[in-house]
């Protein structure tokens, strides 16, 4: 009867520790992973202007989907970024602010999600944006291979306009009449 109640219990301790290992290598949901650390290191690069670093976190067919339906390369998108940024004093975002998670989909694949807020401020006129922010990136083999990112560009849009205004108001002042 010992050695009954010794195997029955030996048997319970193995099958409790092999689903034990068998949950962590199912892990659908994570805050913590490779992946996140990786779309981290992304927005770092962006906040840095590194663009060449910016560029090796993404496979080489990687498309990117930033508020639009049609797809660019990363560096498409790292020559729209530094456009973007030309008329800027300062850009980054709120890292307190910041959330991020990664999961695992029913078909196997690896998304990272990220919201947050960005901020920027306008060199010409030292005018303040503030811009929340969702971007999810899937990864295969460590790379973003297909990246989506949506945020409200409206009030840069107005600013932009406002500051272009008031340079063609301050030419025609400055121009000379005849």
């Amino acid at each position: 009867m010992k050695k009954l109640l010794l195997i029955l219990s030996v048997s319970v301790i193995v099958i409790s520790c092999n689903n034990g290992n068998k949950e962590k290598e199912n892990i659908r949901y994570s805050q913590d992973s490779k992946e996140i650390s990786s779309l981290k290191a992304v927005i770092q690069t962006y906040e840095d202007g590194d663009w060449q670093a910016y560029e090796k976190y993404y496979a080489d067919t990687a498309q990117i989907f930033h508020n639009t339906t049609e797809g660019l390369s990363y560096k498409q998108a790292a020559e729209t970024h530094k456009n973007n940024v030309a008329d800027l004093s300062s850009y980054g975002f709120e890292d307190e602010e910041d959330d991020f998670e990664m999961v695992v989909t029913d078909d196997n694949e690896t998304w990272v999600n990220y919201w947050g807020t960005w901020k920027g401020t306008i060199e010409s006129n030292e005018k303040e944006i503030i811009i929340p922010v969702h971007l999810t990136a899937r990864f295969i083999d460590g790379k973003i291979v297909r990246e989506y990112g949506y945020w409200d560009n409206s009030e840069m849009m107005m600013a932009m306009q406002e500051m272009d205004s008031i340079m063609v108001d301050q030419d025609s002042l400055n121009k000379p009449k005849n």
